[in-house]
Formats: structure tokens, sequence, C-alpha cells
């Protein structure tokens, strides 16, 4: 995968606004409704995580959900880490 520039971050930042950009990362904090569906979420993202062979980082914190994406490999952002957040919005949206 390549790397993005930053111009091709920002303009991917725009189409996922519940993330922003940290260094080489982008971050989003997701609030489920509660323990149980913060869960289902994470599950579901683990689906797609291992569809797609990239993984975020997940912190879980009762019904609060802090994710991280970055291509490690590539060191630094890539089209895969931006694919997966559309995913995961799409996710925790299904949600509620």
């Amino acid at each position: 995968m390549d790397l993005l520039d930053d111009s091709a971050v920002e303009q991917r930042l725009a189409a996922v606004p519940g993330w922003r950009r940290e260094g080489d990362e982008i971050r989003r904090t997701i609030q489920a409704a509660d323990f149980p569906t913060a869960i289902r979420i994470v599950d579901e993202v683990a689906v797609e995580a291992e569809r797609l062979n990239h993984h975020p980082d997940i912190d879980i914190r009762w019904r609060t959900l802090h994710l991280t994406l970055s291509t490690h490999d590539a060191g630094g952002l890539t089209e895969l880490d931006f694919t997966l957040a559309a995913r995961i919005d799409e996710i925790a949206a299904s949600h509620g």
C-alpha cells in the first residue's frame, strides 16, 4: 500500500468526519448505548478487519470505544485505513 500525502489524508478525513488525525494515525471515539452494544460493535469490526486483513487498535472502556488506525508496515496512513474507518462508521451507525 502506498502512503498518502498530507493533502490526500485531509481529503479522505473529510469523508469520515468522526475521525481525527494524530501523526501517522487516525482516531475515533464511539459511545455505545451500553457495554453489550460496545462489544457487538467490536465483534463486527473484528470480522471486517479480518476480511480486509487490517486490524485497528481498540480500547474498550465500559461503553466507550477508542479506535486507532494506521498501516504500520507502510509506516503511516494508506487508503486501507480510510476504507476500514468508513466501515467502522457504518457498523457504529447500525447500532445507534
